[in-house]
């Protein structure tokens, strides 16, 4: 199967799709040691599937190679008014091939993040692919990505369960050489139609057969279907281990990763060390996989952490377990892992540390990548939670909308101004209605740009619900559930009134330390001001994004903030003034591919052609245009005189002239200078 690999390599994608247990990762692991090419890996999990924290993940470990790759994506991952993941990923290709020796990049257990976004997002990666850059995937079921169209263009390897099942053979080499044992090649025939080649039933097999006396009689008892036979072997695994280590595996079963000072928070046992553990556990083969080189991490093979959870389940009541994930978000959270933080702690079913660890210190979670697992459980909890902790409400409406559910942001934000009703305007408060504000805000900024039909549709459905519903307590709901969608049929001049209002307000709520959300609310009020004209509190609120930007080293709102500007002094007509910002956003994006560095290039061009025609002597006249627009044309003087029926020395007076008012000597040099200031006509298209 090596071979096959190898001989693949100069496709887009090596597809590897087959169940649990197959082997999938270690038939990568072994070929890529001697492939001979530099490799990117990226083992994903539950989580992974928000497409900021898989591209955020894809980005770090794209730095294994490089150092410095991907910082303009990164930059543009983390802006408050994000860019499309199109943006994103176009100047993530773009660094990608600058890499200067061909490399894979391994997408281990790409089932974990499967979502309509990141199948999208990959399906742009492989349209784009550098040719330095090959895919390698492993999954247990097939991603929606089109499969077909690479089969067709021959852009694509194949291995599935088929190719991956142990031969006879195979299984001998596994179970006698690898795995030390001494069966009968009866036995071994036996055990391999029982477990029909599958990897994982034979490793299980292994382990347990391991100090038995009699295997004959151990494998006659191994009957039924893949999870029965699974069920069996791990039972036996566990039941040959010491007492210490079957505690440290229930208990560490409930991490998705594994490291040593981790697992000792969570196990709290003195006698056992973490990570000595896991380097035993890994040497007897017991199922855990290291994550890097330095083999400070792992994870428990999917089906063996199941199983164990599953056991941790029985041998433990459910206030155990939560005191369990507790250990493990308060390690998380004292070492900057504040999503896994809030994981853990949503599953402790702790609603007050959940909150609190969700609110980010004042950059929420679920804007940096935990949207959907945060939405997930803010659904779950009951509105007297809610309206115990005002915040979540808040929070609420914003990852509604950031999900794109706009129907429903509206009522949570008025569920949020219900329970702070009467609240002392705190700090605190004032943070959260600021931060109210500012959710309002980018909603009516995407009712003036979004979809207008779309909209309407769902006002319609909205409507139509109030009407048919009888239920006079449901009334208020679904009023706050059509006021986004109303939004849309108001007039652009009102929207950008209200993006105003709203951005105002979250300004003089939020505080000045709440850098993120303020610099968000400062450019949608740049942004609102600039298209009203009123460019005296556009520049004041460019001027904080700016301030803002450079302060948390967010160079693309920094760039946006100079680009602003350039755009208010060139509508005021102060060319040089203009440049400067223009130049200015350039040396701040540097040598990132920002796609907004373009904007400012155009920017420039425009100043520049401006200038050009201010500092014509004279502007030519209307015979003179005609002679220009033949010249370009490539006629001689000869051949415009005849045109215009003038004489051929009148013909070349008017070169003269020509040439004296746009400053150039020849003719090629006039054809130029005219396109530069847009003299000449546009030509036209046929149809």
């Amino acid at each position: 199967m090596t071979e096959k690999l190898s001989g693949g390599l100069y496709r887009k994608l090596t597809l590897i799709s087959a169940p649990a247990g197959y082997g999938k990762t270690t038939l990568v692991s072994e070929w890529l040691a001697g492939c001979g090419r530099r490799v990117a890996w990226l083992s994903l999990e539950e989580g992974d599937n928000e497409c900021t924290r898989f591209l955020s993940c894809l980005i770090s470990s794209l730095q294994t190679l490089e150092a410095k790759i991907g910082e303009g994506a990164r930059a543009m991952l983390q802006s408050p008014q994000r860019p499309s993941i199109e943006s994103i990923l176009t100047a993530l290709l773009h660094e990608i091939a600058a890499i200067p020796t061909p490399f894979i990049l391994v997408l281990d257990d790409y089932h974990a993040a499967k979502s309509q976004p990141v199948d999208e997002a990959l399906s742009f990666l492989l349209d784009h692919l550098p040719a330095s850059m090959h895919v390698v995937m492993t999954t247990r079921e097939d991603p929606s990505i089109p499969l077909a169209r690479l089969r067709v263009r021959d852009q694509m390897t194949e291995l599935r369960a088929a190719d991956m099942r142990f031969t006879l053979s195979e299984s001998e080499h596994f179970l006698n050489r690898i795995m030390s044992l001494n069966l009968s090649m009866d036995t071994i025939a036996s055990l391999e139609s029982r477990t029909e080649g599958w990897v994982a039933g034979l490793h299980l097999a292994a382990i347990s057969i391991r100090g038995y006396p009699n295997a004959d009689r151990l494998l006659q008892s191994f009957t039924g279907s893949h999870h029965f036979v699974l069920d069996y072997l791990v039972e036996e695994v566990l039941q040959r281990q010491t007492e210490a280590v079957q505690t440290f595996l229930l208990r560490t079963s409930i991490l998705d990763r594994l490291y040593g000072p981790l697992c000792d928070e969570v196990v709290l046992d003195p006698a056992i060390s973490g990570k000595t553990a896991l380097v035993e556990l890994e040497r007897k083969n017991l199922f855990v996989v290291p994550l890097d080189h330095e083999r400070r991490w792992y994870r428990y093979h999917h089906l063996f952490a199941d199983l164990l959870r599953r056991k941790l389940q029985e041998n433990y009541d459910d206030s155990h377990v939560a005191e369990l994930h507790k250990r493990a978000s308060d390690w998380y959270e004292n070492n900057g892992f504040e999503i896994e933080a809030f994981r853990h702690a949503v599953q402790s079913r702790d609603i007050d540390r959940s909150a609190r660890l969700l609110e980010g210190n004042g950059m929420p979670l679920h804007l940096r990548g935990a949207a959907g697992f945060s939405l997930n459980w803010l659904e779950s909890l009951p509105a007297a939670e809610l309206d115990a902790r005002p915040a979540l409400w808040v929070m609420y409406g914003s990852a509604l909308l950031l999900a794109g559910k706009l129907m429903g942001v509206e009522h949570k934000l008025r569920a949020a101004e219900a329970a702070l009703a009467g609240a002392e305007q705190d700090t605190r408060v004032r943070d959260l209605i600021g931060l109210i504000a500012a959710t309002r805000a980018a909603l009516a900024s995407l009712a003036v740009t979004g979809n207008p039909d779309g909209a309407e549709r769902k006002l319609l459905a909205a409507e139509a619900a109030m009407q048919n519903t009888g239920q006079g307590d449901k009334t208020d709901e679904l009023v706050g559930l059509i006021a986004p969608a109303s939004d849309v049929r108001i007039s652009e001049n009102q929207g950008i009134e209200n993006i105003i209002f709203q951005s105002r307000r979250a300004l003089a709520y939020l505080r000045p330390e709440n850098l993120p959300v303020r610099t968000a609310a400062a450019w949608m009020l740049g942004v609102a001001c600039q298209r009203r004209g009123d460019h005296s509190a556009a520049r004041e609120a460019y001027g904080e994004v700016l301030s803002n930007g450079l302060m948390m080293g967010q160079q693309l709102m920094a760039v946006l903030a100079m680009i602003g500007l350039g755009q208010i002094e060139e509508a005021e007509n102060r060319t040089h003034s203009a440049a400067d910002c223009y130049h200015e956003a350039l040396r701040l994006g540097g040598d990132l591919p920002l796609p907004a560095l373009h904007e400012a290039r155009l920017g420039l061009e425009r100043v520049h052609k401006n200038r050009m025609k201010s500092n014509l002597i004279e502007p030519l006249s209307q015979r003179e245009m005609e002679v220009l627009e033949l010249i370009a044309k490539g006629l001689s003087n000869k051949e415009i005189g005849e045109k215009l029926f003038l004489a051929l020395d009148t013909v070349k007076g008017h070169n003269r002239r020509i040439f004296e008012k746009l400053q150039v000597q020849r003719r090629t040099e006039a054809i130029a200078r005219a396109g530069e200031l847009n003299l000449l006509p546009k030509t036209r298209k046929p149809h």
